[in-house]
C-alpha cells in the first residue's frame, strides 16, 4: 500500500470514528432531553448535523444506538470492576466494592440519558447483550470464582451467583435513579446485604 492510500485509509478510518462518536453524543443528549420513548432517529440525526444517510451508515434504529450506548457504558466500566477486584481482600470485600463503584457510575453519568430521562420512564429491557455487557458478566463470574477458590466464599454455582447479582444491581440502581437526592450508598448497603444474606442459602457444590 502506497503512503497516499495508507494516509486516506487512516483518514476514513478517524472520521468514521468521529462519525459513530457524533451519534452517540447526540444519543445522549436526545433521549436525555426527551426521554426513550419519545425520541426519533430524525431528532438525533438533526442533532449530530450528519446526513441521514451517514447516520444509517452506523446504525439503523434509535434501538441499536441505544445498544450502542449500552456497550461504551460497559467497556469504560469494565476497568474499574477489575480495579475492585484487585485491591479486595475476600469475597465480601469484592462485592462490596464492585457494587458500590457500579451505583456510583451510574449515578455519574450524569451525560447520558438515564441520568436526565423525564420522570416515570424508565430504562427500557436490552433484548439482546452486547458483546461488552457480555464481557462484564465474564469479569464478574470469573472474580467470584477466583475467590471462591481461595476459600473466602461457600462454593456456589459462579454463572447464577454473577446472573442474579447483575440483575440485582441493575434493578436497584435503576430505582435509585428514581429517587431524589439519589443515595449511592443506602443502595449499595441495601444491594449487597441481599446477595451476601441469600448465599448463605445456596446450595453449595461439590468439589
Amino acid at each position: 500500500m502506497s503512503s497516499v492510500a495508507y494516509l486516506a485509509t487512516g483518514k476514513r478510518e478517524r472520521t468514521k470514528v468521529a462519525n459513530r462518536q457524533a451519534i452517540l453524543d447526540a444519543a445522549r443528549e436526545v433521549f436525555g432531553e426527551l426521554g426513550y420513548e419519545a425520541a426519533t432517529v430524525r431528532d438525533i440525526i438533526r442533532r449530530t448535523g450528519l446526513a441521514s444517510g451517514t447516520f444509517y451508515n452506523y446504525y439503523r434504529s434509535k434501538e441499536e444506538v441505544f445498544e450502542a450506548l449500552a456497550d461504551d457504558g460497559a467497556r469504560r466500566f469494565r476497568p474499574i470492576l477489575r480495579q475492585q477486584f484487585e485491591a479486595a481482600e475476600d469475597f465480601a470485600s469484592y462485592l462490596r466494592g464492585a457494587v458500590n463503584a457500579y451505583f456510583e457510575f451510574v449515578a455519574n453519568e450524569h451525560e447520558s440519558w438515564q441520568a436526565r430521562r423525564p420522570a416515570g420512564e424508565r430504562q427500557p429491557h436490552m433484548q439482546v447483550e452486547t458483546p461488552e455487557m457480555h464481557r462484564v458478566f465474564e469479569e464478574v463470574r470469573d472474580s467470584f470464582a477466583a475467590v471462591m477458590e481461595r476459600g473466602d466464599a461457600p462454593h456456589v454455582d459462579a454463572d447464577y451467583l454473577a446472573a442474579a447479582s447483575i440483575a440485582i444491581a441493575r434493578e436497584i440502581g435503576q430505582q435509585m435513579l428514581e429517587r431524589r437526592p439519589i443515595d449511592t450508598r443506602g443502595a449499595a448497603e441495601f444491594a449487597v446485604n441481599l446477595i451476601l444474606g441469600g448465599v448463605n442459602a445456596l446450595p453449595r457444590l461439590t468439589p
